[in-house]
Formats: C-alpha cells, sequence, structure tokens
C-alpha cells in the first residue's frame, strides 16, 4: 500500500522540480545562448570573413567602391547586433575596443591613421595588432571609404590606404573567429550559460543576471549615441560629429540593429526568453515593457536618416528626441521595474562615471 502512494509523491516531487525558477532560468539561460546569441555571433564572423575578402578584392580592383562600402555595412550591422549580447570573451581583454573606436571625441580615428600609414606605409596585420585600437577597427576602416577628404577614385591614394584597409579585414576576421571559437570550445561560454553549475556561474540566477546587465548597459549606451550628438549631454546644443558612424550616415540603422538585438533577448526563442521568467503575478508589467520596445521600434522607423539631416532642423531634432525618450522608458522599465521583479541587483555598469 505504501509503495505507489511513494512513488505518486517522489513523481509529483520531481515534477515540482522540473517548474522550480532555477530550472526555469537555466532553460532560459541554455535557450538564449543557443538560439539568439550564439547566432548572432555567427553572423558577425561571417560579414568579417566578407569583409576581409571584401577589401582584397576591392583593392585588386575586382570590386567597386560601392560593393566595399555595402560589404562594410554589412559587418557594422552585424557588430551593432552583439552589443546587447556582450558577455564572455569580447566583453574582456578591452576587445570590443579593437572593434570600434567610440566616442571619437577628438577625431584620434583620423589622426591617427595618418600617422600610422606616415610610419608604416606597407602595415600588415601583425603590425596592425601590435597598433592602437583606435586604427585597428571598423571606425577607422569607415574613415577610408567614407571619409569626404579621401579621394578613392584616385590610384594612387587609393593604393596608399588599401595596406591598411586590408589589415583590417584580417584583423577582424581573426578576432571575430577567435572569439566564436572560444564560446564553443569545453568550458567555453555556450557551456557555461548552460550548465549549472560552472567557474563563471554559481547557478542560473547568476546567468540571467549578467545577461540582463549587459542588455540593460547596451540600451543605456544607445541612449548616449543617440544623446550626444542631439545635444542632451552638451546643454542643448547638437553635436553630429559626435554620433557614432557619422561618415557612413549609419547612426540610425546602427541603434535599430542593436535595440532589436536587446528585443531578442527580451522575447527569447520558444517562450524562453526573460520575459517569460515573469510570473502571471507580473502581466502588467510584460505588456509595459512589450509596449515600450514596439514605441522605440515605431519612433525609429519614423525618422527619416541620416542622423545629421535630422539634426540640423528644430522637427528633425524634436523626432530625434521622441526616439530617445522612448530609448529611456524601455532601459528605464527593465533598469528598474524587471531587475526588481526578476530579483536582480544590476549594480554599477560600463557607463557609470562617463
Amino acid at each position: 500500500m505504501f509503495r505507489p502512494k511513494l512513488l505518486f509523491t517522489s513523481l509529483a516531487a520531481l515534477a515540482l522540480g522540473a517548474c522550480s525558477p532555477q530550472d526555469q532560468q537555466a532553460q532560459t539561460s541554455a535557450a538564449l545562448a543557443q538560439q539568439v546569441i550564439l547566432p548572432t555571433y555567427s553572423r558577425w564572423v561571417e560579414a568579417d570573413r566578407q569583409l576581409a575578402r571584401s577589401a582584397l578584392a576591392y583593392c585588386s580592383g575586382k570590386l567597386d567602391l560601392a560593393q566595399a562600402r555595402a560589404d562594410f555595412y554589412a559587418a557594422q550591422k552585424a557588430w551593432a547586433e552583439l552589443q546587447p549580447l556582450m558577455v564572455g570573451p569580447l566583453a574582456e581583454g578591452n576587445r570590443a575596443w579593437q572593434v570600434q573606436f567610440w566616442p571619437d571625441k577628438k577625431n584620434l580615428v583620423a589622426r591617427q591613421v595618418e600617422q600610422l600609414l606616415k610610419s608604416k606605409p606597407q602595415i600588415d596585420v601583425d603590425v596592425l595588432t601590435k597598433s592602437s585600437v583606435v586604427v585597428q577597427g571598423l571606425t577607422a576602416y569607415e574613415y577610408i571609404l567614407f571619409d569626404s577628404n579621401i579621394d578613392l577614385a584616385d590610384d594612387a591614394t587609393k593604393a596608399r590606404y588599401c595596406p591598411l584597409l586590408e589589415a583590417i579585414g584580417e584583423r577582424q576576421q581573426r578576432l571575430a573567429e577567435e572569439i566564436l571559437a572560444s564560446w564553443n570550445s569545453k568550458d567555453g561560454m555556450l557551456e557555461q550559460l548552460s550548465k549549472f553549475p560552472n567557474p563563471r556561474y554559481a547557478d542560473a540566477q547568476e546567468a540571467i543576471a549578467e545577461l540582463l546587465r549587459v542588455q540593460v548597459t547596451a540600451i543605456d549606451t544607445l541612449k548616449k549615441k543617440l544623446g550626444t550628438p542631439l545635444g542632451r549631454l552638451s546643454k542643448g546644443i547638437p553635436q553630429p560629429l559626435q554620433a557614432e558612424a557619422w561618415r557612413s550616415e549609419a547612426s540610425l540603422s546602427n541603434i535599430g540593429a542593436a535595440l532589436g538585438s536587446a528585443e531578442a533577448l527580451w522575447r527569447g526563442a520558444d517562450k524562453h526568453g526573460i520575459r517569460d521568467l515573469l510570473g502571471s503575478d507580473q502581466k502588467e508589467l510584460v505588456q509595459r515593457i512589450d509596449a515600450a520596445y514596439v514605441e522605440a521600434r515605431q519612433k525609429l522607423d519614423a525618422l527619416q536618416p541620416p542622423l545629421s539631416e535630422l539634426l540640423a532642423s528644430e522637427a528633425g531634432r524634436q523626432q530625434v528626441s521622441d526616439f530617445y525618450d522612448s530609448l529611456n522608458r524601455v532601459h528605464r522599465l527593465q533598469e528598474s521595474d524587471l531587475a526588481k521583479a526578476l530579483g536582480v541587483q544590476l549594480g554599477f555598469n560600463a557607463n557609470d562615471g562617463d
């Protein structure tokens, strides 16, 4: 008589255990790592491989400038998508600076590129890797392809800049491949976000806390990337040359790509996003965050880029300001209400003190 009852009790305990918050967090962390984060890293690698091929083809005369620029846009978009997903090796060892240098308050990119080419006109990737992070990444690549003072239609000018263009392409490919290999290695980030405990996370709640922290920091950074050129941080004086990717006029599209990734982390895949960690008693908060993302995307879609043209008129600045306010709502809802609901202490982020 006791065995069936004991078996029933054990099964009930297992069922309850399977539904525990810790198990749900572990499932969510693993699903986000496998279905949202890792595919984004993989797209970044492919975009950088194409960028390296593109530089070689352009410099050998097999590709025109329009296509070279299109390949740059793709690599830049892939990088922007990583901003809310920057956990693990990419967030360590100054690597993000090696991909993109922003903010460039003193036009260091232009100055250091010119200094480097003057001292090392036939630079290669090995020399570049030992050089300043300012000249290693996409911002320097953008300077070469888009700066109005560089006439790439002139053969001598093109020949001068091409060694650096090729070196940056190869540098970015190597870096991206190194990061992806680290993710997929034994005890790499994919495993650490999927199985607990591990050397990085004592439990799944720590992993979820870091994913939320990185996402919230990234949205705060988007506010800075918009607020700086808008003048929110400079007493209302617009500073369009302080925008990210101002030369390629891709500032708003980069912000859109990053916002999309932040929302992907929130929504997840197959009902395994951060939003699904909230209980039925938090439906109202879920609806508010959902609505905030919808509003932000609608405000962004209503903008007619480039950003520099919007900042040149009062009406345009008001539109950009409205979008900034919508980003701020997304940020604040997740930084305060969502973090509190999940029991997450966000602490300081990378932008504190800026």
